[in-house]
């Protein structure tokens, strides 16, 4: 039988990468693969590229050929580091989420986790696989949006190691603070306590495969902004405020955040909420309460584009109370206006992944 590539790389599935938790050749580590009656050489690449690391890689490598061609065959592997654009650290944290993406304010009160977890489930009703990580630690309120708050994770064993299990609902997995603390007791943690807590919720817990990883930041740029970038290599961030011009001066310093030489995670987008008023009686009216495309003219000034404009009405407002986010409600502005925010979101992301290099975990002096 002359063997081929093919027969290689199918005997080479059963090798899987140890920190990336997939097979070398779904990861694409196989290089430069060439077969020769039973001479085999090829390159293989492994996120640790240590000693070790690399020696236990050549011995799986040549077991399984060896395995399938015969114990006479002559395998010659080189093992090597993955380039760094391929970032082992944030592989290993969250291998299976294709996109992670920030949602921050520069000031509370904004609405930031409304639009969070209305984005989050208008994601998922669009067939895409949606996670939330609440990681506002001292006001969490996913838990109360997503009506779960009586609800508490479990584990899940993956591989003989535990971890923690999110919860789902609406079509989102969902891990909060929340959901480990009494409702009626604050929070009160330093900050490396806090960001101990939201590490915890990237290493420890099991998303498995995501598209979407929404995380809900606390208002600012503090303790756990830090952490995140130092952790997760972003996707982007999206940036939520209102129209009033004191809201309009955080999410500048928020945006400004991002943006720093030290950080450089790209700002995918602005979103007004709050944009106006119109009341269920006079279904036509727009009341600018809090001033007219502020959100329009921030954006325009930092060159992104707004990427939604939601009303403040009533049955939004509602429907976070009662844990059922108001994009569920079928033809209403609530829906429309979150619906319209998903396409205008998606198309960026698409446009953000076509044309601009993957973030790499941020490396910041302590």
């Amino acid at each position: 039988m002359e063997w081929t590539p093919t027969h290689i790389l199918e005997a080479l599935r059963n090798v899987i990468e140890p920190d990336l938790k997939k097979d070398i050749v779904e990861l694409g580590l196989v290089k430069d693969l060439t077969v020769e009656d039973k001479n085999v050489r090829l390159e293989v690449q492994v996120s640790n590229p240590a000693l070790h690391s690399r020696r236990r890689m050549q011995e799986a490598v040549v077991f399984h050929i060896q395995r399938a061609l015969g114990r006479d065959a002559q395998v010659e592997v080189t093992v090597t580091g993955m380039p760094a654009d391929r970032s082992p650290e944030h592989r290993k944290i969250l291998p299976g989420v294709k996109n992670i993406v920030a949602v921050a304010s520069g000031k509370g009160g904004v609405g930031k986790s409304t639009v969070t977890a209305n984005l989050a489930t208008a994601m998922a009703r669009r067939g895409y696989k949606v996670g939330v990580v609440d990681a506002d630690i001292y006001g969490p309120s996913m838990p109360i949006m997503f009506d779960l708050v009586q609800e508490r994770p479990g584990t899940i064993d993956v591989e003989g190691q535990n971890y923690i299990k999110p919860l789902e609902n609406y079509g989102v997995k969902i891990l909060s603070i929340g959901f480990f603390a009494d409702a009626m007791q604050a929070v009160v943690w330093r900050g490396p306590m806090a960001s101990k807590a939201l590490t915890q919720m990237f290493k420890d817990t099991w998303w498995d495969e995501l598209d979407y990883l929404f995380i809900d930041l606390p208002p600012g740029t503090g303790d756990i902004h830090l952490t995140l970038v130092q952790n997760v290599p972003l996707t982007g961030a999206l940036v939520v405020t209102t129209p009033q011009e004191v809201a309009l001066a955080d999410a500048r310093k928020a945006v400004g955040m991002f943006r720093m030489d030290s950080v450089k995670v790209p700002v995918l987008g602005m979103i007004e909420n709050m944009s106006w008023f119109t009341p269920a009686e006079l279904p036509h009216n727009k009341y600018y309460i809090f001033g007219r495309d502020g959100g329009s003219r921030l954006a325009s000034q930092i060159g992104v584009p707004l990427l939604g404009q939601i009303p403040l009405i009533q049955s939004i407002r509602e429907s976070g109370d009662v844990g059922r986010p108001a994009v569920l409600q079928e033809n209403t502005s609530g829906s429309e206006a979150f619906d319209a925010l998903a396409v205008q979101f998606e198309e960026r992301i698409k446009w953000r992944n076509e044309n601009l290099e993957p973030t790499k975990v941020v490396k910041m002096q302590q």
